[in-house]
């Protein structure tokens, strides 16, 4: 078997996997802050979130660039020694963000719209809806063996 028989080989079997996931509960007190902290309670599913994820090899850890979001990602990140990579919410899913996270294991934090769209991009059909303003519990996972995509949503309450 030669150099180009073995890398075809491993291209062959490429795995990709993401898990989305919203940001924990963020603080309602002030409707006008657009950029709110987590709660307590938000902390502490924060918190939950890295024990889920204790046994997934996370290469990259994504988070959009606001205070619940880093925030529901800065455990996970923390207990696997990764710097959190910001992404985009309106750019979901593109050439660059598909070329970096290719063959890996990525998570990914964002909202209550932009979580499922970013699923359904990925998959390429419109299966997930806008997750309830109140549900901080939902786990969507993505995986892209050979090219074949599955997509799994779980509930993770805690």
């Amino acid at each position: 078997m030669n150099l180009t028989s073995i890398k075809a080989q491993e291209e062959k079997n490429e795995i990709t996997t993401y898990y989305l996931i919203r940001h924990a509960e963020k603080d309602r007190t002030d409707n006008s802050n657009k950029d709110p902290n987590l709660t307590d309670k938000g902390k502490n599913r924060a918190k939950n979130w890295s024990i889920v994820f204790e046994s997934i090899p996370f290469e990259i850890i994504y988070s959009t660039n606001y205070n619940r979001t880093i925030q529901t990602a800065e455990p996970t990140a923390n207990s696997k020694n990764l710097e959190i990579q910001y992404y985009n919410p309106r750019e979901l899913y593109d050439e660059n963000f598909k070329l970096k996270t290719t063959g890996k294991t990525v998570l990914v934090v964002g909202h209550s719209n932009t979580t499922p769209q970013f699923v359904n991009k990925i998959i390429g059909k419109e299966k997930y809806i806008d997750i309830d303003d109140l549900n901080n519990s939902n786990l969507y996972i993505v995986t892209i063996i050979n090219g074949v995509k599955t997509a799994i949503l779980l509930k993770i309450e805690y």
